[in-house]
């Protein structure tokens, strides 16, 4: 859970700054420069928007992402369908779900299809171990602990 209105959570989550301290503080994700103050809202939909690269200490690129959003009800969720440099297709849904004692709930969906060099089972325990440190960032940045959920929706 996440100690903030579901509506707080969502204008973090959406924004490339917000994405980058998930990431943080060893890792970070750059967005496109022509996408500089934007969010996932205000991208087309079913287009690439170009790669958002991940950077090992803002410098050293270690992976990216063909990002398409596909579908997006703020502030309720998004879906991305892209391609990344270790996965042929990689879908990842955020669901942001408002509790009765104001909290939100946050539930990241993931599927990936790892290309034949990237063993599945590498990228699920990196992808895993990844998404717990996001929960735990965006847990942190509201002022609590996370007990978020990741969810693999297939191989």
């Amino acid at each position: 859970m996440v100690r903030a209105a579901r509506d707080r959570v969502w204008a973090r989550v959406v924004t490339a700054e917000g994405v980058s301290d998930e990431f943080g503080p060893l890792l970070t994700m750059r967005f496109p420069s022509r996408l500089a103050g934007s969010s996932i809202v205000d991208l087309p939909r079913g287009r690439s928007i170009g790669r958002a690269w991940i950077l090992v200490c803002g410098v050293i690129p270690v992976e990216y992402d063909d990002l398409v959003v596909v579908d997006l009800v703020a502030p309720r969720y998004f879906r991305e369908r892209s391609r990344l440099g270790s996965c042929r297709v990689w879908e990842h849904r955020r669901e942001l779900e408002s509790l009765p004692d104001g909290t939100t709930r946050v539930t990241d969906t993931l599927r990936a299809q790892p290309r034949l060099l990237v063993p599945r089972r590498v990228v699920r325990v990196v992808v895993g171990a990844l998404f717990a440190h996001r929960h735990r960032r965006l847990a942190r940045a509201f002022g609590a602990e996370c007990d978020g959920e990741n969810r693999p929706a297939g191989p």
